[in-house]
């Protein structure tokens, strides 16, 4: 696409174009190509009262050209999102090679001859910067070409397979090393993103490699890309450790229930989980493994489930039972007494109560404000069927992202006509809010053994986010 002077003259909220241009940098640099890809996004907020609008640009990291986050409006809309005070983003870079299968990243030094380069970078492309400018902000006085930097803590990443779900559209698979502390033991994990929304890690677990041979590995401390040159060398998952926060967050939700629990376990009665969403599974084989649940699992795309059981690990067997259904749909069936009339294996799952009901889904279209979940667990009618299939000690648990506080508060007060008490977590560095509702009142804390789901809790979460739920 060629560059037409109206489309920039005037902010336009959410609009969003790419065009190429013939390279004008004069020195030697990774942006080397004949063309460069130059993105535009603007806020859809406009600027408020007389404030003028600011302008910012990021130039994409090396190698990085194929990856959503910088190549897709969705990743360039949650970039400008994290900026808040900027109203028009652009993105400079290399036009995308196209090859997104095999697609490799190293992370090039941070020494000073590479801090050089990007002021040297910045300081030539300052000119296309402020013609990218809308005509309101000229007159003005002098204006100075603003450049962001993306960071994050990928060290080495490299994708290993891709797929598009009929439900979830493009995803992909990726082995990424992150940043450890100096000296650190190498940190691996293996990440399942969707293109959608590329900057959320839908699913993510450690990595852990061992000889083909016998399958023990001396701890060389070999970085991920050797690593991955190695023929002898094989890659296993180990979900038993929860790495995303927001995940430890959603189990820290069970300890307001963890008495009645404890109480029922001394009866030998099994707890039991319904998970809305799958994704990779790490969520349902922590609450199998390290609690000891009946783990209900459903998941609306079946080849994600396809990919979920040789990637990461999700098993089925002893109390873990994994179905492919739309959950919010489920929900409404149970909510009309269909589920009674099913003679399959979900609906024999359906006939007993839950003590814990997990939300952990995505919205399909983000642009209307809320990320996840899906719009229809924002209704009272689909959040009085999850209220159905609870015990009456029993909690309900949801991961929440949303790009404005309006919908965040429709949401908390729906569930609040609906359940007894509403609870959240806000987890750190990211913008998830967890939102745990309530049946009853809360019991009150008894002494429990070492073999105890409170205890069991206390030992695999973070006491951080145990100690941060907050009646809302």
């Amino acid at each position: 696409m060629s560059l037409v002077p109206s489309i920039v003259a005037t902010l336009i909220p959410s609009q969003f174009f790419v065009f190429t241009l013939s390279n004008p940098l004069t020195h030697d640099c990774y942006l080397r190509g004949p063309l460069l890809r130059i993105a535009v996004l603007d806020s859809p907020k406009p600027p408020s009262g007389n404030d003028v609008p600011t302008v910012a640009a990021m130039i994409v990291p090396a190698h990085r050209e194929s990856d959503w986050i910088f190549s897709t409006e969705s990743g360039q809309s949650h970039l400008l999102h994290s900026n808040p005070d900027v109203s028009r983003l652009v993105l400079i870079g290399n036009l995308p090679p196209g090859d997104f299968v095999s697609s490799i990243y190293v992370r090039p030094p941070a020494n000073l001859a590479a801090r050089r380069e990007k002021e040297k970078l910045e300081m030539e492309l300052g000119p296309l910067l402020i013609a990218l400018h809308p005509q309101v902000c000229f007159g003005i006085g002098m204006l100075e070409p603003r450049f962001l930097t993306y960071e994050d803590t990928v060290v080495f990443r490299v994708t290993i397979c891709t797929g598009t779900g009929p439900i979830v559209g493009e995803f992909l698979v990726e082995d990424v090393e992150v940043e450890t502390e100096h000296g650190g033991r190498k940190d691996f994990r293996r990440r399942l993103r969707f293109k959608r929304m590329p900057n959320l890690i839908q699913s993510e677990v450690r990595l852990i490699p061992s000889l083909v041979t016998d399958g023990w590995m001396n701890d060389l401390n070999l970085d991920l890309f050797s690593l991955k040159k190695m023929n002898d060398v094989k890659f296993e998952v180990d979900p038993r450790v929860l790495i995303p926060t927001y995940l430890n967050a959603m189990v820290s939700g069970i300890f307001l229930i963890v008495t009645p629990l404890d109480r029922r376990a001394q009866l030998e009665i099994v707890p039991r989980a319904l998970c809305l969403g799958v994704g990779g599974g790490s969520l349902l084989h922590f609450l199998n493994a390290q609690l000891g649940f009946h783990v209900v699992g459903v998941e609306s795309d079946g080849l994600l489930l396809d990919v979920a059981q040789p990637r990461f690990g999700l098993r089925v067997g002893d109390r873990m039972n994994i179905f492919h259904e739309d959950a919010a749909g489920l929900l409404e069936v149970v909510s009309c007494g269909l589920s009674q009339q099913r003679t399959d294996g979900l609906a024999g799952c359906l006939r007993s109560k839950f003590d814990v009901v997990m939300v952990d889904l995505d919205a399909s279209d983000a642009r209307f404000g809320n990320v996840c979940p899906p719009t229809n667990f924002f209704t009272k009618p689909v959040l009085l069927a999850a209220k159905l299939v609870l015990h009456d000690h029993g909690v309900f648990v949801m991961n929440v992202v949303v790009v404005n506080d309006e919908i965040y508060s429709a949401l908390v007060l729906e569930l609040k006509t609906v359940f007894y008490k509403v609870f959240q977590m806000v987890v750190r560095d990211q913008e998830n809010y967890i939102l745990v509702a309530t049946l009853s009142p809360l019991a009150r804390h008894e002494p429990c053994t070492a073999f105890s789901i409170r205890m069991r809790l206390r030992e695999a979460v973070s006491r951080e986010y145990i100690g941060s739920i907050k009646e809302v």
